[in-house]
């Protein structure tokens, strides 16, 4: 059954009224949903970010589903300084200056995190600074994750640790690792839906 029209995600994407973005970049057919904050993001086509969700420098790359309540690359403090509170830095909030201490800002901005395409990211998981997530990677909900995911594989827990590949033969993961399906344009896709439909394994054969 066709979906409503008012249903179809138009190609520019949809965010949502209540979101808040700041020098961000979409890729086509993007969602961003209900209270989310988004820093200095740049999403790829056909991500989305469920409701609550809090990113900040943050490259996210094509197909990911980010589930609610998500929270990715939270602000790192000073630790440094005498004092770690946001005075030293955003001192025009308290009256005390007006300017911002830039080299904070410039700080948080080098520990970028990194998401490769096709990751699944679920309920509540936070990223700290600075990890890399590979392509097809799942993180668990609830995960805390504080280092580097390997591509293909899925994370649980907190701190998060590898739980096991998403297959069972790595030769899955390679070959759609060269497949890259995810550059496909729209109408490659749609064509092959049907095996898109079908487990991985069948999906890789017959591609290949």
């Amino acid at each position: 059954m066709n979906q409503p029209a008012s249903q179809v995600l138009p190609e520019r994407g949809r965010v949502s009224d209540s979101a808040q973005l700041h020098a961000c970049t979409l890729g086509v057919f993007t969602e961003v949903g209900e209270r989310c904050k988004l820093n200095n993001i740049t999403l790829g086509d056909y991500s989305y970010v469920e409701s609550d969700s809090n990113l900040m420098y943050c490259d996210v790359g094509k197909f990911c589903s980010i589930a609610a309540a998500v929270r990715i690359n939270p602000s790192n403090h000073p630790w440094w300084r005498a004092s770690q509170h946001h005075f030293t830095y955003r001192a025009g909030k308290y009256g005390m200056a007006d300017d911002l201490d830039d080299s904070v800002f410039n700080w948080r901005q080098q520990d970028s995190v990194r998401i490769g395409h096709d990751v699944w990211i679920g309920h509540g998981a936070i990223l700290l600074p600075g990890v890399n997530v590979g392509n097809g990677a799942i993180i668990g909900a609830g995960s805390v994750v504080t280092k580097d995911v390997p591509a293909w594989h899925i994370v649980v827990g907190n701190p998060a640790k590898v739980l096991r590949p998403r297959f069972s033969d790595p030769a899955i993961s390679k070959r759609l690792e060269a497949i890259a399906w995810w550059d496909w344009p729209l109408e490659k896709i749609e064509q092959y839906l049907p095996l898109f439909r079908q487990d991985a394994e069948q999906f890789v054969q017959a591609v290949s």
